[in-house]
């Protein structure tokens, strides 16, 4: 769907979404609506044609930047055109799948937090260019080079 549309939609549930969120990985759209099946809002992005989600604290429209590794790895690089967030609450506790069915739980500010959001956003494989609308996030290129 990715490589057709070259646009997605990363949206960022909070802890209340948790059991919605393994039921949405459990299953294939394919097969069923998501949005219907777990009683979630679509609600229309302004720049690209992916549906946000309505439930989540934010959201970030993404188009595709590079797509060099797409086929070989199914690594796909991303430029956000547009984060979305909701007023309240100001720090919620936010759910990242990490992988192998592990789940990380953030929202919580320390030193340590900061070092494993910049390696989140790495994995993540999105890319804001320096002038980007997120003022101060530093591209993956400026992240890479922190951490190596």
């Amino acid at each position: 769907m990715i490589k057709r549309s070259r646009e997605c939609m990363i949206n960022l549930p909070t802890t209340a979404l948790t059991g919605t969120v393994v039921g949405i990985g459990n299953t294939s759209g394919a097969e069923i609506d998501k949005f219907a099946e777990f009683g979630l809002t679509a609600e229309a992005a302004d720049d690209i044609t992916a549906p946000l989600i309505g439930e989540c604290h934010g959201s970030f429209a993404c188009r595709l930047y590079d797509a060099a590794m797409v086929n070989r790895y199914n690594f796909f690089i991303f430029e956000v055109v547009k984060a979305h967030v909701t007023a309240s609450p100001k720090h919620p506790e936010t759910l990242h799948y990490t992988g192998d069915g592990v789940f990380m739980v953030s929202g919580k500010s320390s030193a340590g937090a900061r070092s494993s959001s910049r390696r989140c956003w790495i994995e993540a494989a999105l890319y804001a260019p320096p002038s980007n609308f997120m003022t101060g996030m530093p591209s993956l290129r400026a992240l890479s080079a922190r951490l190596s």
